[in-house]
């Protein structure tokens, strides 16, 4: 393996592991970096830079996305996309997203070091977004390249602080015609390595897995206006308590996904209360709602029996009830010829492998119904994600890098 330096494989994986995890490190150890937030400026134009090092010609689209391209000297016009994102959740970990983002470069880098110029031609991307942790839209980088989104879209969308995604992509020098469109229509195939984020592979005992489909998943937002009054003069038979209500809808979707043993899998992970006063009468309760499943047949029914059952318990509490599905995706399947072929080069190159399904959305959703796309896992260390705590070994990223090599050599050369 031929390096620029005297490092190994692994040592430039973990330096560059640990460079990227340094902007927008938080005292807890972990990553924040928030969709144009300043944290996330730096890093995309650290990487925008650390592309052009590594020998590959890079630029920014108009919504931030940074690809870094090895011109094919056959065939040039198409294009093998491959990377990930680097933005995170609020104290995230170190290696969601960005290990994906790494690997295409690092594996870019070695190919082109090795055996020169690609016949077709590859360009590695730094996905400007992925989470939807500020904004309530998700994917904004894979969806604006595939046509999922569109710039007037983001006038319509705002963050905790009420500031539209406009406003912020504009303040960081984006969305305003400087850069090229987004929007593309020049890719033959999008490729994805990430961290598993689940336990299923370091269980058992697995370095490397090709995905097969990518759950589908509906996030909503449900907000309950009742009255705020006072604890002690208000009786328990005349009150509207909407976190009263809340809990019993919350208990109900929890205790019901348990229940479903297939899968499924529900999440109320927000909550908030007006006035929030230890002792006032919640007045408004607005909280979360995530529900995952591979089977969007089982996912719908799951959603429309739930929110039938919110508005019974709304009726009953006396309570108002709004709700909002704000993300809507359903599952999407991975190239199967590209899956099949990668499985194949796995037992070629001696690893042990398995074909899974993802529990967690990633942009290859997007691109898988946009283009040929295939996704591949290394495992995670207990199963722990969007947590500093968040941890992939060494060995097993040198792995995903080299079956990406093994994957982009076979593709483009």
């Amino acid at each position: 393996m031929v390096f620029r330096t005297s490092e190994t494989l692994s040592q430039e994986i973990n330096r560059l592991i640990e460079w990227l995890g340094s902007i927008g490190y938080t005292e807890n150890g972990g990553v924040t970096r928030l969709l144009y937030s300043s944290s996330w400026l730096e890093a995309q134009t650290a990487v925008k830079k650390k592309m052009e090092e590594m020998g590959l010609s890079s630029r920014f689209d108009d919504v931030g996305n940074v690809f870094g391209r090895l011109e094919g000297t056959e065939e040039r016009e198409r294009v093998i996309l491959v990377g990930s994102h680097i933005d995170t959740v609020v104290d995230g970990g170190k290696y969601d997203g960005a290990f994906g983002v790494l690997a295409a470069m690092i594996a870019a880098e070695q190919l082109y070091l090795q055996y020169g110029a690609p016949k077709k031609t590859i360009e590695t991307v730094s996905l400007c977004e992925e989470e939807g942790s500020r904004f309530h839209l998700a994917f904004w980088g894979s969806g604006s390249i595939t046509g999922r989104y569109h710039l007037s879209d983001a006038s319509q969308v705002t963050d905790a602080e009420n500031v539209t995604l406009e406003d912020a992509m504009h303040e960081v020098g984006f969305g305003t015609g400087t850069y090229p469109s987004a929007k593309r229509e020049d890719i033959a195939c999008f490729l994805e390595t990430h961290i598993e984020q689940g336990q299923i592979l370091e269980s058992e005992k697995i370095s490397w897995a090709a995905v097969s489909h990518i759950v589908g998943m509906k996030r909503m937002t449900i907000h309950l206006t009742g009255t705020s009054n006072h604890a002690g003069t208000t009786p328990m038979d005349r009150r509207r308590d909407s976190l009263y209500a809340a809990s019993q809808m919350i208990a109900d979707v929890i205790g019901n996904a348990k229940k479903q043993k297939n899968g499924l899998v529900a999440t109320v992970g927000q909550l908030s209360l007006l006035p929030n006063v230890g002792n006032v009468i919640p007045g408004t309760c607005v909280f979360s709602l995530d529900v995952r499943h591979h089977e969007y047949d089982v996912l719908n029914q799951f959603c429309r029996d739930e929110i039938e059952t919110f508005k019974s318990i709304a009726r009953q509490e006396g309570i108002d009830i709004e709700i909002k599905t704000w993300l809507d995706d359903s599952p999407v399947r991975m190239d199967p010829m590209m899956t099949q072929r990668h499985l194949e080069l796995a037992q070629e190159a001696g690893i042990s492998f398995k074909k899974m399904v993802s529990g967690a959305g990633h942009d290859s959703q997007i691109f898988g119904v946009y283009c040929p796309t295939a996704m591949m896992f290394v495992p995670s260390h207990n199963g722990v994600s969007h947590s500093p705590k968040e941890f992939t070994k060494t060995e097993d990223l040198e792995t995903g890098v080299r079956m990406l090599m093994k994957i982009l050599y076979q593709m483009a050369y």
